[in-house]
């Protein structure tokens, strides 16, 4: 494409992608000398323009000041942008937030590749700029390492070139048009092209110069591109390298390669001088090498010199790279020889200040966060990611499924059903060469990252002979990857896209279904264990197939971080939003949220289950021992040590620290020698590996993997009995229990316990109630709870005392409440309180259910204490909050927070901060003063202590809308149905983890002062 006179009808015309733009090329670093090239930081051939430009914006191109890029249109006046950045999140328009429908639809009645006249915000930027000292007299380039959606460019008022894509690099070549003294750059941005036909990715919509931009200038001769084929041989231990370069410029006389290992030393080198239109190859056997892995990331650096007529080095590239081999052996993904697992998430570039320009301290949060909790692989969704990304995930050992810059999904795939009646790219030639150049520019630019294991075709746009081409063309290119792609699901014409079988939250028994049956594809969950909220429960479901089918081989969350912006409330108080609180229609409200990380870079409760079932090292303790069994595929236990704690009702009594030698892919059973285990009570023995060394992504002592034995020595005799005596009052309308210095008093008007008091402190500031509702998840809401299930909410509100009771015995008196419900006869539920001597309360509810009721949320009793009671010390599972379904990964032990730290950083508030296997919990004030909880340890509770009752975060859509804080809320359950995970839009929680309304429940617990 040769046009030199712009044309706005380019953003309409399906074959108008690249205007004077240059060919995609490799990422790779270059320099003037090897000393530079050795030192590898920053480029003195490159010159940053990030920074202040002007800027002005326009709601639809009518209005853009069109002839704003003349070397004389003064530009002064205009207002300040920052690049990178997004145009939305900098005070000009408003972000968008929608998920598989098109951003303008129900606004306009469109059909690709037509775009929106009305509204399609345009941003002119203006960046002055002087050549730099070392450019002068070079060629001088500009590179836009993303900017979405379209966008032309012009310097010193002549047209340079035209570009879409959002997600790679768009280079030009400035010369012909620089002048002397100060240049002005001019760039006219678009949101809406036809390329936002192809990026209907589930995220915010944005638009703008949102990754860096810089000049650059390169020597005489030039090595424009460099594809390294690092390879391994058949042992998976010798190494041979050929790299295949491009050169621009002079003839060289010269090129030579050196391999040097992590420590500086040449390894091989081989020089050549065979330079044939513009291209060579060079080869050279590196020998034994170490292989690269994401348990053991070992790079080499390539260094690649070129010498010009005289001699003279010219040009120095260094150039990271592994040795390693992906590859299908007998239908199973295989890396290095060995069956690999993806224990993955999707991640998408975002910071909830900034958006998808996310910086470097971003990212390597996020690449050690990833290490820290066990996973070891990231689909880049749904584009590529910065250049930097790669780099980290080749030095930090991380697998990628690179994928390119393709959604299409509103276009065949409306409310959830398959209509692909007008779905592009589908069969369309027309959009054959738009496809394939965003292909080939991920594929040049990204080709030499040991990290990329795979080239994804793109995500959710069907199937058809476009995409079929792109994946034909990634093999062509680059057979040492694999292909993926999830659409052809919905359409097995078009089967050989994907290398793999790779569904989208298929639920366990339908991926043990396809694995039984022959499958002659191995099979991934590309998404899977969609973490909307409260969720990730069931996870244990999906990686127990790892070992049960070799063809199974893992998956990737959805997804990494929460994708929401701050933004201040009317008061001025920063929120974080989402969907809709822009006033933007269309939205699709909060389903932006679906981390296990926060949007604030904290880690969400959900990743203790995360980092506990995707740990490749398994550690099963019993009384005698601990059994080891290491899942790595190539390393062993050498790193760690093994340290052993032995814990008597929450109290270490005993600790251990030794190595242990496991190879990988083998096991052993270490023997212990524990200190006496008579006494009686419940006894945690903790096992743990944990690092020797501080590595990149984690200090010495990091905790990889963790097992627990749990076990209890009988008592060989009753516990004594509290002495005292107790005066008991029945009154026309109360009923108290006194003793030396607690008053408990129960009403049978109000047909509960009213009254706590120890040593004249009021305990009960709101009575108990049963409660048989819990504030709804984002999950629960998706397979819709409240319609099956919201007469529980009813219930909860509306009981009926039919009659108190009250039971005196030596030593004990008892008050029990009897309570109908509306939402049967049939239902009973009785709550007996006995009072002990000593003050101390022993609770026991009872629910006798009935045939043809919903299931129940759960049955708990909930009452509330003086707000100043806030400060909680646990025995139980945690720290993390957890939930029948989703407590592999918490551990038994004792731990302490605030009530307020149980309100979860969901963005919609909802059922938060909940303990199971609760044996006791203290809630105090800051003096000490309180009340304790205990239950016995083999019929423990589950316990949820927050500020908010479940309907006031049933109430509140933000947070910012809970009520100021007067209580703290303890709700005590037997029982409460699992938070669920396989999907957020109709995936019930699994049948083990509900609660049948047609049985008999029960659960006890005691309440005692501190």
């Amino acid at each position: 494409m040769t046009t030199t006179k712009p044309s706005i009808s380019w953003l309409t015309d399906v074959s108008v992608f690249a205007v004077n733009r240059l060919p995609a090329h490799s990422d790779h670093r270059y320099y003037e000398s090897i000393e530079e090239a050795a030192a590898d930081t920053t480029m003195a051939l490159r010159q940053s323009l990030n920074g202040s430009w002007k800027f002005a914006y326009s709601t639809k191109p009518a209005d853009r000041p069109d002839s704003f890029y003349q070397a004389g249109y003064d530009c002064d006046g205009w207002r300040n942008i920052e690049v990178p950045g997004h145009i939305q999140l900098q005070g000009f328009g408003k972000p968008q937030y929608v998920n598989t429908m098109y951003p303008w639809d129900g606004h306009n009645d469109i059909r690709p590749p037509a775009i929106p006249e009305d509204h399609n915000p345009v941003g002119s930027y203006v960046k002055y700029f002087s050549v730099p000292a070392q450019m002068q007299g070079k060629p001088v380039y500009v590179s836009f390492q993303g900017v979405e959606s379209a966008f032309y460019l012009w310097l010193n008022g002549e047209f340079v070139g035209y570009s879409e894509d959002s997600f790679t690099p768009s280079e030009f070549d400035l010369t012909p048009f620089l002048v002397d003294g100060e240049n002005k750059l001019a760039v006219e941005v678009y949101q809406r092209s036809t390329g936002s036909w192809l990026e209907d990715q589930d995220f915010w919509r944005f638009s703008g110069i949102f990754r860096d931009v810089y000049l650059y200038t390169v020597p005489n001769i030039h090595v424009s591109d460099l594809f390294v084929h690092a390879e391994l041989d058949s042992t998976y231990t010798n190494g041979n390298v050929r790299v295949d370069l491009k050169l621009a410029g002079a003839q060289p006389s010269r090129l030579a390669l050196e391999l040097k290992d992590a420590n500086g030393q040449t390894i091989a080198s081989v020089s050549s001088e065979q330079v044939e239109n513009g291209k060579a190859s060079l080869t050279l056997d590196a020998g034994q090498v170490m292989a690269w892995s994401a348990e053991n990331p070992y790079l080499y650096t390539l260094y690649i010199t070129v010498y010009d007529s005289e001699g003279k080095l010219v040009e120095a590239i260094p150039q990271k790279t592994g040795f390693r081999s992906f590859e299908m052996i007998d239908k199973i993904m295989h890396i290095n020889g060995k069956r690999i697992v993806f224990k993955g998430v999707n991640r998408h570039e975002f910071n909830s200040r900034r958006g998808r320009s996310i910086t470097k301290e971003d990212m390597i949060w996020d690449i050690e966060t990833l290490k820290r909790n066990n996973l070891n692989a990231v689909r880049t969704s749904h584009y590529p990611n910065q250049s930097l990304w790669y780099e980290l995930c080749d030095i930090y050992g991380v697998y990628v499924i690179d994928e390119m810059n393709l959604e299409t999904h509103g276009s065949w795939q409306k409310m959830g059903a398959v209509e692909p009646s007008w779905n592009v790219p589908e069969n369309k030639p027309e959009w054959q060469p738009i496809v394939m150049d965003r292909a080939i520019s991920m594929v040049e630019r990204d080709k030499n990252h040991p990290s990329i294991l795979i080239w994804s075709v793109g995500n959710e746009a069907y199937a058809g002979e476009v995409l079929l081409n792109v994946s034909n063309y990634f093999r062509e290119t680059d057979p040492s990857r694999l292909v993926h792609y999830e659409g052809v699901f919905h359409n097995r014409t078009y089967d050989a896209t994907s290398d793999m079988e790779s569904r989208m939250y298929a639920k366990p028994a339908d991926i043990e279904q396809y694995l039984n049956e022959d499958p002659q594809k191995p099979y991934i969950s590309c998404e899977y264990m969609h973490a909307m909220g409260n969720s990730v429960g069931g996870m244990h479901k999906y990686t127990e197939l790892e070992q049960k089918y070799p063809m199974y081989q893992g998956g990737f969350i959805w997804d990494y971080i929460d994708q929401v912006i701050v933004k201040k409330d009317r008061y001025g108080k920063e929120f974080l939003a989402f969907g809709g609180d822009f006033d933007d229609r269309a939205t699709d409200y909060n389903f932006c949220t679906n981390g296990i990380v926060f949007a604030d870079r904290k880690e969400s409760p959900k990743m203790q289950e995360v980092k506990f079932l995707y740990q490749n090292i398994k550690l099963i303790p019993d009384s005698n021992g601990v059994k080891i069994v290491n899942e790595n595929l190539f390393e062993g236990t050498d790193a760690y040590e093994l340290v052993l704690t032995l814990h008597l009702e929450g109290k270490e009594v005993f600790s251990s620290t030794q190595d242990v030698a496991v190879a990988a892919q083998t096991e052993a059973y270490v023997k212990l020698e524990l200190p006496s285990t008579e006494k009686a009570g419940e006894y945690a023995l903790h096992a743990a590996l944990r690092l020797k060394e501080r590595t990149l992504w984690a200090d010495a002592g990091h905790e990889v993997s963790f097992g627990q034995y749990v076990f209890v020595t009988e008592a060989t005799s009753a516990p004594a009995q509290p002495e005292g005596s107790l005066r008991v009052v029945e009154g026309d309308v109360n009923i108290g229990v006194h003793g030396r210095d607690f008053s408990i008093m129960f009403s049978k008007q109000a047909g509960t316990l009213i009254s706590v008091n120890y040593s004249g402190k009021e305990m009960i500031a709101i009575p108990p109630a049963p409660l048989f509702w819990r504030a709804t998840t984002d999950n629960d809401k998706g397979f819709a709870l409240g319609f099956d299930s919201g007469a529980w909410f009813a219930a909860s509100l509306t009981r009926k005392c039919i009659s108190v009771e009250l039971t005196q015995e030596a030593g004990s008196a008892t008050v029990t409440f009897s309570y109908k419900l509306s939402i049967s006869a049939d239902v009973l539920v009785t709550v007996a309180y006995k009072v002990l001597p000593d003050g101390s309360l022993n609770v026991k509810s009872r629910y006798q259910g009935a045939e043809g009721l919903p299931k129940l949320p759960i049955f708990a009793l909930s009452f509330k204490v003086p707000a100043d009671y806030n400060h909680l010390d646990w025995y139980a599972m945690g720290p993390e909050e957890n939930y029948i379904d989703r407590a592999f990964g918490a551990r038994l032990g004792e731990f302490q927070n605030d009530a307020a730290d149980n309100v979860s950083g969901y963005v919609v508030p909802q059922e938060s901060g909940n303990r199971t296997g609760v044996r006791r919990v203290s809630i105090s004030n800051d003096y000490g003063q309180g009340i304790r909880i205990t239950a016995p340890a083999k019929q423990p509770v589950e316990c949820n202590i927050s500020p908010y009752t479940a309907f006031e975060l049933e109430s509140a859509y933000h947070h910012y809308e809970l009520p100021n804080v007067h209580y703290t809320v303890v709700t005590v359950a037997g029982r409460q149905m699992g938070v669920g995970g396989d999907d957020s839009w109709g995936a019930p929680v699994h049948g083990e983890y509900l609660i049948p309304a047609n049985q008999e429940l029960a659960f006890e617990f005691n309440i005692q002062r501190l």
